[in-house]
């Protein structure tokens, strides 16, 4: 059951007093702030001040006398340049066109699930940085280590990742992207 509210009349009274002296402190006539705001659109925009003045560095030639030539490689730094790579042949392929997903750390990407399409399994990954979902299949290629997905399954996507070590000869590791976790719950 409901109760009605009640109020103790001085307050019925001290509110109806406020209302009625708030209500006879406005005036509908606001003509003059129509005239002012008239004459603030009618000012003339104070002027743009020039842009500053510029002056040039002047150029010099470098001459290094008898200390070591910066633009030149010498024998310790050509001793720590990588060896090429292996006969072995894995190493990226510079001509392939970048993918999408390639842009993102592997940790910047979430598997959301999968979706099956006309047989084939897709899986679906979440960008953490711009929240865009995006489908992918076995052979797309996500991460910024040349990754290339190998298998989808319900609960990870596997892939290989080509990284190079520090003699500059490429490896290839396997990584995967697991289920996220609030979406196993479902």
């Amino acid at each position: 059951m409901i109760r009605p509210i009640s109020f103790p009349p001085r307050l019925i009274l001290v509110l109806s007093l406020v209302v009625l002296g708030l209500g006879g402190c406005g005036n509908p006539d606001i003509s003059d702030l129509q005239d002012y705001v008239t004459q603030v659109k009618l000012r003339r925009p104070p002027p743009i001040a020039p842009l500053p003045e510029f002056t040039l560095a002047e150029g010099f030639q470098y001459d290094p006398g008898k200390r070591r030539d910066p633009f030149v490689m010498d024998r310790e730094t050509a001793a720590i340049i990588p060896v090429p790579p292996d006969p072995s042949g894995i190493a990226p392929d510079p001509h392939r066109p970048k993918e999408a997903l390639e842009r993102f750390a592997l940790d910047g990407l979430l598997m959301q699930g999968i979706l099956e399409q006309d047989n084939q399994i897709w899986g679906l990954i979440r960008s953490r940085e711009d929240k865009s979902l995006h489908r992918v299949a076995v052979g797309n290629y996500l991460g910024q280590n040349h990754g290339r997905i190998i298998r989808i399954s319900e609960q990870r996507i596997d892939l290989i990742e080509i990284i190079q070590d520090s003699t500059g000869r490429w490896l290839e590791r396997e990584a995967s992207l697991a289920l996220a976790a609030d979406e196993r719950k479902k």
